[in-house]
């Protein structure tokens, strides 16, 4: 009799590969899920720990360009701006002690002090003890603003190195259950081992693609495209990657869109500026203003001279706004000799002749005795042909939305080049207001 019947010994041997492939889609499954919630956790914990630290500094450098410009202009609305910013630093600070716990005391005291620091100042501006705010600012607020931001850019820097290493240790993990999962699915059937081999290629590829875009975004590169067009954990971890890239290139791009020269708003502040105004229907009077011959005060006096007399300028829109403008008035940089004033259509022509005046007396100042004197300088144009070249002078084209039927960013631009191109034909400082209507 037969001990082991050839049917049990083949009955067995079925059972024996059942038993490695449930083992090996066993282990599989547990790596999968526990690589999952790691990096679950990444997103949920990490990533906005540091996104949340991310956040608080630039909080804290954009509540310090403010609070500089209200010492200086003591503007109402800044102030409001301001307080707004205030407030999402409290926002912010909560989040982050939410996520950090108990990570770090000396940053969570930091924090604390440094929100305590901001009240006092708050109270200063809102009992309008302007002198003391003055001094408060730079003295005690700026320098502990400062002193957080550095401390908030060491923190990210660990949590960085402790991500690599989180990462590098998930990358291990992944190997291993790769090795595992092959020698069981080996000793079983060739399916079992072309599953478990493709399954764990594809955890090692989603692991290895998003520890790469962890590092890019670490390193300030957010344009992070998605890594995975799949239905499952690791296909929505890199569309979270992605969109996490998209909102953080979004804050660094208004973060860096004020013109680092003038301090004034740029491009992106500008158009939004626009756009929101013909939306709310509300009559405006955009006012382009260009300087005539600066290429060649540029060329004859250096890129440090032409650098003052842009920084000048916009202090002189700043001030014409302030003086002769209105408080939802916008003043802004569009980049080089061009400056964009955002204004009321009856407020516009007061506000272009107080531009003029100042530029005019103030701009001989940045010439030679003998330029000034003469009133022109000899130079090369760009055929190299000699020529004599005015003083500068400034030209002011105004466009009010009333002259267009369906007023764009675009519409004004052309229309205001259109007159500048018309201004910069005539002598002198001059100015020219689009009275046409609807067309």
């Amino acid at each position: 009799m037969l001990r082991f019947p050839i049917a049990h010994k083949i009955a067995a041997g079925y059972v024996l590969v059942s038993l490695l492939c449930l083992a090996g889609v066993a282990y599989a499954l547990a790596a999968l899920s526990q690589q999952t919630r790691l990096n679950e956790e990444l997103v949920r914990v990490d990533f906005a720990l540091m996104e949340a630290a991310r956040d608080l500094r630039a909080n804290l450098l954009s509540q310090e360009r403010l609070e500089r410009q209200i010492l200086i202009l003591r503007d109402p609305q800044l102030a409001d701006l301001l307080a707004g910013r205030e407030k999402e630093y409290w926002e912010l600070e909560t989040r982050f002690f939410a996520l950090a716990s108990a990570r770090d005391q000396s940053l969570a005291l930091a924090l604390r002090e440094t929100a305590a620091t901001i009240r006092q100042g708050r109270q200063l501006r809102d009992e309008e003890r302007w002198d003391e705010a003055a001094e408060f600012a730079p003295a005690v607020l700026s320098p502990q603003r400062y002193r957080l931001m550095g401390q908030l850019e060491q923190f990210l820097q660990r949590r960085e190195q402790a991500l690599d290493q989180q990462l590098q240790s998930l990358l291990t993990q992944s190997r291993r259950a790769f090795r595992l999962t092959l020698a069981l699915t080996f000793c079983g059937i060739s399916l079992a081992v072309v599953v478990g081999t493709w399954g764990s290629y594809r955890i090692h590829q989603a692991v290895r693609r998003l520890t790469g875009a962890t590092k890019d975004i670490a390193a300030g590169s957010f344009d992070v495209p998605p890594a995975l067009d799949t239905a499952d954990e690791f296909g929505q971890l890199a569309r979270d990657f992605h969109e996490m890239g998209q909102k953080l290139k979004e804050l660094d791009r208004l973060r860096l869109d004020a013109n680092p020269l003038t301090h004034l708003p740029g491009n992106l502040a500008i158009e939004r500026e626009i756009e929101k105004r013909i939306q709310n229907n509300l009559p405006f009077a955009a006012m382009y203003v260009d300087l005539d011959h600066f290429k060649a005060f540029n060329d004859r006096y250096g890129f440090q001279a032409g650098s003052d007399v842009l920084a000048r300028v916009g202090e002189l829109v700043q001030q014409a706004v302030e003086n002769h403008g209105s408080e939802q008035d916008l003043a802004g940089h569009i980049g080089g000799d061009d400056y964009i004033i955002l204004t009321l259509p009856e407020r516009a022509e007061a506000i272009a002749q107080a531009l003029i005046t100042d530029f005019d007396r103030d701009i001989p100042q940045f010439y030679t005795d003998e330029d000034r004197q003469r009133g022109y300088f000899v130079s090369t144009d760009r055929f190299d042909v000699e020529r004599r070249f005015p003083l500068l002078t400034m030209s002011v084209a105004i466009v009010t939305s009333a002259s267009l039927k369906n007023p764009t960013p675009e519409a004004i631009g052309r229309e205001c080049a259109k007159i500048k191109e018309h201004l910069k034909k005539l002598p002198g400082s001059n100015i020219l207001l689009d009275r046409r209507e609807q067309r």
